[in-house]
């Protein structure tokens, strides 16, 4: 029965690492189109219509777009193969359309890919039919049943948590400034730019609306800590990170600058108790100092590159650094060394892909 258990448990993970392994090249390439866009045209690219700047950030932001669609059919397809891909796209992009975000897009790729794997052993065509299923009966029926559980019972939960969460957000305005600021910070980077991120950037934003500046700048130090910390982490114990990490950190620290989170979801996928808890720690010490310093933030976006506009901006690099010790210390003392199997997942091919893409997998 363990085994069963573990070999079912491997099976749930190499699809999740494939679903990561499909995504890589988008968030690389669509972070970087980002990066360059805001080091040409700086903070205001998103008002320099027409320009290379300009058109450099929306590529990378219609990029970043196609992270959750992505994954959703990337999952369903490591699992149902051809059949699963069409409508794991489809429930990927209703996840992204309700503000599921990137946990929608994960849950509503297995949703697809076992959906289709019931209906394929639950529906018996005749044999002049069969070359139907695959291109026409198991798309579109786990389209529609996939797609309704996520809009209503699955999906809805999760919109219904953000709500509650932007109530009680706001409900904590009039206590400690510590606290409230240890809250958002984990907040912004407890899902890495997933729904509990945008939850605390909507409320942040709305702040900044309202001449509240300092969620703002909590928003930047949360964004930015979980790749500053995990390369520290890195630098600090080398053997605890596999080959395929390494070369992730490579687009995920330039991202950081940029404040894009979403670099380091590779990672954090493969050891995600871990490399949360460190970056949840950091952050909300990071939020914490920098709410009870005063530190505000006047712009939404930019990254480090905007930090001179904030006020006290040496306070801010200060709650960063520290924020950024944490956070790498604590990751490289609790993480575990690399084995050879973590090593293999890179070498090993997953069902229904070429040699050349890149794959993580379980044996």
């Amino acid at each position: 029965m363990n085994d069963h258990k573990r070999q079912y448990g491997q099976e749930i993970k190499g699809h999740l690492l494939t679903g990561i392994s499909w995504m890589i090249p988008l968030i690389v390439a669509a972070g970087i189109c980002i990066a360059l866009g805001q080091v040409i045209g700086g903070p205001d690219v998103g008002k320099q219509d027409g320009s290379v700047a300009w058109m450099l950030n929306q590529i990378g932001g219609w990029g970043m777009g196609l992270i959750v669609p992505l994954i959703g059919a990337a999952i369903a397809y490591s699992i149902a193969d051809r059949p699963g891909f069409a409508p794991g796209l489809i429930v990927g992009f209703i996840c992204g359309q309700i503000g599921t975000g990137f946990i929608g897009g994960i849950l509503g790729g297995f949703l697809v890919g076992y959906t289709v794997l019931l209906l394929r052993r639950a529906i018996k065509l005749p044999q002049s039919m069969q070359g139907l299923m695959p291109i026409m009966v198991l798309p579109l029926l786990s389209t529609i049943i996939a797609g309704l559980l996520m809009m209503t019972f699955i999906g809805q939960p999760i919109v219904w948590l953000q709500k509650a969460l932007i109530h009680l957000l706001e409900s904590m305005q009039g206590g400690s400034k510590f606290v409230l600021g240890a809250v958002l910070g984990a907040m912004a980077t407890f899902d890495f730019g997933g729904p509990i991120n945008k939850t605390m950037s909507l409320f942040a934003d709305g702040m900044l609306v309202d001449g509240i500046y300092g969620p703002e700048a909590v928003k930047f130090v949360g964004s930015i800590i979980p790749p500053f910390g995990i390369t520290l982490s890195y630098l600090l114990t080398r053997h605890k990170y596999t080959k395929a990490e390494k070369e992730a950190l490579k687009a995920a620290f330039p991202m950081g600058i940029c404040m894009i989170t979403e670099g380091v979801i590779p990672i954090a996928a493969r050891d995600l108790l871990r490399v949360v808890a460190s970056c949840v720690v950091a952050s909300a010490l990071a939020g914490g100092l920098i709410m009870t310093w005063g530190v505000e933030a006047p712009v939404p976006h930019g990254g480090m590159f905007v930090v001179p506009l904030f006020t006290k901006p040496w306070l801010f690099c200060l709650a960063l650094g520290i924020g950024t010790l944490v956070c790498g210390v604590m990751l490289s003392v609790i993480k575990k060394p690399v084995t050879q199997q973590d090593e293999e997942f890179d070498d090993v091919e997953a069902p229904g892909v070429r040699d050349e893409e890149i794959k993580f997998t379980l044996e």
